[in-house]
């Protein structure tokens, strides 16, 4: 069985595409079998794989609220990724449903933070319902380079009671440049802080979450 990771936000501009793509990129070069699930249905991801026709994350589109029973056409993968939809509840719910782990990206802003309330309440409904099953966690995302989080968002973030990962993916033009050209920074620039930055993403989930998985 596949173990599928959803990056929800029901607010747009979280990160939610742009680490979904250069996630799936990475635990591809870590040698498992990923596919990326487009459930926006403006398909931005699908959009993505137009670009470059080489381009070797298999994207596959499921943009209606029966993503947790469509998905299982992919159960031979060793790890689906749903980009998830904003501003859709029905969805949203779906791919949670559907989730082994969700990651929720979320901009260094009291906010953006307090904008997820929702969402980390239907999160932890499904927590409670799979017996803790469902892992949950929060990725902050988008930080403009050379400053700090600052104390005030630490603090919103503590009141949710999830965890939160500990790489932070900061904000570099070449994440927009990779997607432009139809790739992801793994391929489009390796060496560069942006590379580093979602390989060492890559890694931290697979360190803590995949790791009895794959």
């Amino acid at each position: 069985m596949a173990f599928v990771i959803s990056l929800l936000n029901q607010k747009g501009g979280a990160g939610k595409t742009t680490n979904s793509l250069n996630l799936a990129r990475a635990f591809q070069k870590m040698g498992m079998e990923v596919a990326l699930v487009d459930s926006d249905p403006q398909g931005s991801a699908r959009d993505w794989k137009e670009v470059d026709e080489n381009n070797p994350v298999p994207v596959f589109a499921i943009d209606r609220p029966t993503i947790h029973k469509d998905i299982k056409s992919l159960s031979n993968m060793d790890v689906v990724i749903i980009d998830g939809a904003p501003s859709l509840e029905q969805m949203s719910a779906s791919a949670i449903k559907a989730s082994d782990l969700v990651i929720i990206p979320v901009q260094p802003s009291p906010l953006d933070i307090w904008a997820t309330s929702d969402l980390v309440d239907m999160v932890k409904q499904r927590i409670e319902l799979t017996d803790e099953k469902l892992k949950a966690t929060f990725l902050v995302s988008r930080v403009i380079a050379n400053t700090s989080l600052g104390k005030e968002v630490s603090s919103v973030l503590a009141g949710y009671e999830l965890p939160v990962l500990d790489t932070v993916i900061f904000q570099y033009i070449d994440y927009t440049k990779s997607i432009a050209k139809g790739l992801t920074v793994h391929d489009y620039a390796p060496n560069s802080n942006a590379a580093k930055d979602a390989w060492k993403l890559a890694e931290e989930i697979k360190a803590k979450y995949l790791s009895d998985n794959t």
